[in-house]
């Protein structure tokens, strides 16, 4: 079961000298990463060497001697279903999340002086018409997440969304139509690249079912409500590959971090955030659930309910904690 930090951040280390083995430095940051791999295989995925694209992306920093930049798409908004989630406002999971990756960056930071940021590209905005969930929903979540970070004094994190790309002024249905437009790959290719490659599948069918899990109520037919998700879920995949684009061109040079699993091999580092008992679940999908030993893990909220009792933080609901 993997460890996360929780507790008092380590100290920034002292300033160091630019590094005399830059390679030597980048394997030392995938040996930092690598116990958190959010991965489909596990063949050889503890060692540096099996990831040369990552290694790639991260000599041009290290050997610059500039922070490492990562930039992480995900944290969208709340799951609109409440047997898996305990309200539409982050809470002890994203709290965890964030102070994981803030510390994660401490870590790094000790092997590379320059430091390490991680840039959370919030993406509830790009698909919230496609999961049902109403903007002004997404951006009482996106506020309150900037919120939490401040509170917490997680000072290696930032936030980007899509009002980080096209400012005010549009409507968020207006934006969306610019990322289809300009940035998103037509269905056509997306379908065919789904009956070839087997990434692509798995992702395909991990989003169709998070969003038949994602919705609380529908008017027809289960083999309907069926339908409506796999033709959603293309929708998704497409924006999401749209905002990756659009991310890739807003912080050119940055690591690219994913809370999907990933192969190796592939440009992107599938990464755990908390402990779960699926590979696919997130915060943003299910609630925390603490043990008596302190472990926690991810559980849908229904699970944690039946295992635990709430605990509140400022007023609201928080997490669980286990009973039994």
């Amino acid at each position: 079961m993997l460890t996360h930090p929780d507790g008092l951040l380590p100290a920034r280390p002292a300033a160091a000298p630019p590094p005399a083995d830059p390679a030597a430095v980048c394997a030392a940051v995938l040996a930092v990463l690598l116990p958190y791999r959010r991965m489909l295989d596990a063949a050889g995925g503890d060692r540096p060497e099996a990831f040369p694209e990552q290694h790639r992306q991260l000599m041009g920093p290290v050997a610059a001697g500039r922070p490492i930049v990562f930039t992480l798409p995900g944290f969208p908004c709340k799951s609109p279903n409440p047997a898996k989630v305990l309200g539409p406002l982050p809470d002890e999971g994203e709290r965890l999340a964030l102070r994981f990756l803030d510390a994660l960056c401490a870590r790094i930071e000790a092997v590379h002086p320059p430091g390490a940021r991680v840039i959370i590209c919030s993406d509830g905005h790009v698909f919230s018409d496609l999961i049902h969930v109403p903007d002004r929903t997404v951006d009482a979540y996106g506020d309150a997440l900037r919120a939490l970070i401040r509170a917490e004094g997680l000072t290696r994190l930032d936030v980007f969304d899509l009002r980080s790309v096209y400012g005010p002024g549009l409507s968020y249905d207006a934006l969306r139509a610019l990322v289809d437009e300009r940035h998103a790959p037509t269905l056509e290719a997306l379908r065919a690249q789904t009956r070839s490659h087997e990434p692509t599948r798995r992702l395909y069918r991990g989003t169709t079912r998070f969003l038949f899990e994602d919705t609380a109520t529908f008017a027809g037919t289960r083999s309907a409500l069926q339908r409506d998700c796999r033709r959603r879920a293309y929708g998704v995949m497409r924006r999401s590959r749209a905002w990756g684009e659009l991310v890739g061109r807003y912080h050119p040079g940055a690591v690219r971090l994913s809370i999907h699993p990933q192969p190796r091999g592939s440009a992107k580092f599938g990464i755990r955030l908390l402990a779960a008992p699926d590979v696919w679940l997130t915060p943003w999908h299910s609630c925390v659930l603490e043990h008596p030993d302190g472990r926690r893990e991810l559980r849908h909220r229904a699970e944690a309910e039946r295992l635990g009792r709430q605990v509140l933080r400022d007023g609201r609901p928080s997490h669980f904690v286990a009973t039994g």
